[in-house]
């Protein structure tokens, strides 16, 4: 590579940098929790698009005996958003008598719930997040006698929508769908 081309890449970053304004959401201490954010948003809507798209004749379905079904994987991930964002904002989700009930069974539900359930532990997660800032990012809360950092939290939130997207559109493959994903931009 030249150098004058070498030079001016290395530069790129700074002059990017340098072009953002006071005023950008990044900017307000939020920059690496925006980060998470963009990665939560991206993964949780295509979850959504995914559980969605799955008829609901095929929310038994799973790959083999020993694996979660599409309704145990949908009961899973609003307990999950639930637990994790509670870590993540301070306060826990409002619950129910019907939360008690064995995942087992609640992965029985119909869809229709599946999908409300999920949808509503995505809007109280946005709220949770909504009051995290870098700085909060950095501190630490006693987890099992351990100090542990806010960002672990978000880590695992990030990390569990990533991992059970991955899951559900294995399983539209396997059921012969196309994961929201893998469809054109214009159709998402």
């Amino acid at each position: 590579m030249r150098p004058l081309a070498l030079a001016a890449l290395l530069m790129m970053p700074a002059a990017l940098r340098a072009q953002r304004t006071s005023a950008a959401p990044e900017d307000s201490g939020r920059a690496v929790t925006s980060t998470f954010v963009a990665f939560d948003q991206h993964y949780a809507t295509m979850i959504l698009a995914a559980l969605e798209s799955i008829p609901a004749s095929r929310y038994g379905f799973r790959p083999t005996p020993q694996q979660q079904s599409v309704g145990y994987i949908a009961q899973h991930l609003e307990h999950a958003n639930q637990e994790l964002c509670a870590r993540i904002g301070g306060a826990s989700a409002a619950r129910t008598a019907r939360d008690s009930l064995a995942d087992s069974v609640k992965a029985l539900w119909p869809k229709d719930t599946l999908v409300t359930r999920y949808r509503a532990s995505l809007y109280f997660c946005r709220d949770a997040i909504d009051r995290m800032t870098d700085a909060r990012l950095s501190q630490s809360t006693m987890e099992n006698g351990q100090p542990t950092l806010q960002a672990r939290w978000m880590l695992f939130f990030v990390t569990d929508l990533a991992e059970h997207y991955a899951q559900l559109a294995s399983y539209m493959r396997v059921m012969g769908l196309v994961p929201p994903s893998a469809l054109p931009r214009s159709a998402r």
